[in-house]
């Protein structure tokens, strides 16, 4: 099984600033979220066997919360959309040309200097890919970041056609789907325990 996660709560999270590429540490409320999701796989009876994480420190300490005991492989492929001069940007005050990709994700490219969100789905795709035999025999966990996310569920539900993108996933929200011998299922969201999968 393949369960994808994103990071717990960071301050700059708590600052609503375009976090990115910049490295900082969960934060009090982040690292009880991600003990929280710990706890939620052992409700459900999920044992992670082995962990994929991008290098950014959020997601590695999330990751280590959620299974200590599981192996992590960090892989570069999971870091966060490169927000390039935007880094940094209150989101309480965007730039202009920000806003309007904001607002219609599908149809305005991102700005110039921000790495486009097909180049997103791409690098996502790419590591899907390459952990599909292992996801079928082991429960595999993605520790990864919120757009990061988005470009994983959308290689995973072609027919979304671009819905992830405006799509809110919250710190430590948690996506589960089934490799098979054809792909991957359709993910589904973990939230409030509305959908449930036997562990193994």
């Amino acid at each position: 099984m393949l369960y994808i996660i994103r990071h717990g709560q960071t301050e700059l999270n708590t600052k609503m600033l375009m976090q990115g590429r910049s490295d900082h540490p969960l934060n009090e409320t982040g690292l009880a979220q991600a003990q929280e999701a710990a706890e939620r796989f052992a409700d459900m009876g999920v044992t992670i066997d082995k962990i994929y994480s991008s290098p950014l420190i959020r997601a590695v300490e999330t990751a280590e919360r959620i299974a200590p005991d599981a192996e992590i492989v960090i892989d570069k492929r999971l870091i966060e959309m490169d927000y390039g001069p935007y880094e940094g940007m209150d989101l309480k005050d965007p730039a202009p040309e920000v806003m309007e990709f904001f607002m219609d994700f599908v149809n305005v490219p991102a700005p110039e200097g921000m790495e486009p969100l097909s180049s997103l789905v791409s690098r996502l795709g790419d590591f899907l890919e390459d952990i599909q035999s292992e996801a079928k025999e082991k429960n595999v966990l993605i520790s990864t970041h919120a757009v990061a996310m988005k470009g994983a569920l959308e290689y995973l539900t072609p027919e979304s056609h671009g819905s992830y993108w405006a799509k809110n996933i919250g710190n430590c929200d948690i996506y589960a789907a089934e490799a098979t011998e054809n792909g991957y299922t359709v993910p589904a969201c973990l939230d409030d325990g509305k959908d449930r999968w036997e562990g193994r």
